[in-house]
């Protein structure tokens, strides 16, 4: 009789589940011809942007094109991309475990060397941020070497003190904050929404690297954490 009950609740629920696959399918076809279209219809390569930029590069206040792109031309897109690794890193924040049993700390040596390794991490960051004014470089290439060092971390089961966990929030929202405020600040001296003032704009575009710095290089670390680092990693399950 159960038997029997349990075949029937399944054969009620397998047309709802072959709809919702269906309709999967269907979306992910809609977006892919959507992405093909869009592809084909680009128009054919022009230099016109790349002259565009060539000619504004001197009030940029970067000798980088990309740098001038990103953070002066088309600021829009970097700061809303900023703040889409915000909200990413708070949705893993707000969907991550509340307790975790604390792993076993790794080896001394591990430890030695991983102190070692840390500054030259640090020097590497901040040489390619710097560079990111005449040269590939800038923020993100920093921030993810410096993720790279959180990592190295988290995965070493580091233990991170009260005043390291609690700068957390700051160090999250510092790179889209900074950004923000220099957008307004811009638009109080009289100007428009990320327009820098010519004698200003390099010094503002390297405060606006430095604090988007150190949020990808938090923001990254927690992704691949999945967690606030409140203590060691990996955590331990139940059964060993």
């Amino acid at each position: 009789m159960q038997h029997s009950k349990n075949t029937n609740e399944v054969d009620r629920t397998r047309p709802i589940a072959l709809a919702r696959k269906a309709i999967t399918a269907l979306v992910v076809m809609a977006l892919t011809g959507i992405l093909g279209w869009t592809v084909w219809t680009l128009p054919p390569y022009s230099d016109r942007m790349q002259n565009l930029v060539a000619t504004h590069l001197p009030i940029s206040g970067v000798e980088n094109p990309v740098t001038a792109v990103l953070l002066n031309f088309r600021g829009y897109d970097t700061l809303l991309e900023i703040g889409v690794l915000l909200l990413a890193a708070v949705g893993v924040l707000s969907l991550a475990p509340t307790q975790v049993v604390p792993a076993e700390t790794a080896p001394q040596r591990i430890q030695m060397l991983l102190l070692r390794l840390l500054p030259f991490i640090v020097i590497v960051a901040a040489y390619l941020l710097w560079v990111g004014k005449y040269a590939p470089g800038g923020a993100f290439q920093a921030g993810a070497v410096l993720a790279a060092g959180g990592v190295l971390l988290v995965t070493s089961a580091v233990r991170f003190n009260q005043l390291t966990i609690q700068s957390i929030p700051i160090s999250l929202s510092i790179g889209l904050l900074t950004f923000l405020a220099v957008a307004l600040a811009t638009m109080i001296g009289g100007g428009n929404f990320l327009q820098y003032p010519l004698p200003w704009a390099s010094m503002l575009i390297l405060i606006i690297e430095a604090a988007a710095t150190i949020s990808i290089a938090v923001i990254l670390t927690i992704l691949f954490l999945g967690r606030k680092p409140d203590g060691e990693y990996p955590p331990k399950t139940n059964g060993g």
